[in-house]
């Protein structure tokens, strides 16, 4: 009878995680949709709210993409893209208020800071590509990458 209970739990936890990506991905499509109509942030405060929101749902999606792949990858790697393309928009001078982390080096060194930014995109659309033409090897170099611009930019640039 154990077994039983076992297995059920078992399938409980992957219907729950299912239904948790699911949502997930819904959620992050509804952003996207949101995102094409990009509105700069009006005032520091709301820079800093909308880049942790922004960082928050890209940290999700990123964690899961090892365990994607074909469209579902694609789709949480659109919405990783899209993200990507806002960030500079984030980051207005003077936006480091309230519980913000990001420091003055960010403005100190725009290019690099703007240059691991493109290096994340470039890495979101290669994987992208290589999500959509099933090239594991690809899809595994290209995440790697991305997930490198998160660590390079908040070792030089997050408090």
């Amino acid at each position: 009878m154990s077994a039983n209970f076992n297995e059920g739990a078992l399938m409980s936890i992957k219907t729950i995680s299912a239904m948790a990506f699911a949502g997930l991905l819904t959620l992050g499509a509804a952003t996207t949709v949101a995102q094409d109509a990009f509105t700069p942030p009006a005032t520091p405060e709301e820079a800093v709210a909308m880049r942790k929101a922004l960082m928050r749902e890209d940290g999700g999606l990123i964690r899961t993409l090892n365990g994607l792949s074909g469209a579902e990858a694609a789709a949480a790697l659109n919405i990783v893209l899209t993200n990507y393309t806002h960030i500079p928009a984030l980051f207005p001078e003077g936006s480091i208020v309230g519980d913000s982390a990001a420091l003055p080096a960010i403005w100190e060194n725009w290019e690099t800071f703007t240059g691991i930014v493109e290096t994340g995109k470039a890495a979101a659309t290669e994987a992208i590509a290589a999500a959509e033409a099933g090239d594991a090897t690809a899809y595994a170099t290209a995440l790697r990458t991305l997930g490198g611009t998160c660590g390079q930019c908040h070792q030089q640039f997050r408090n």
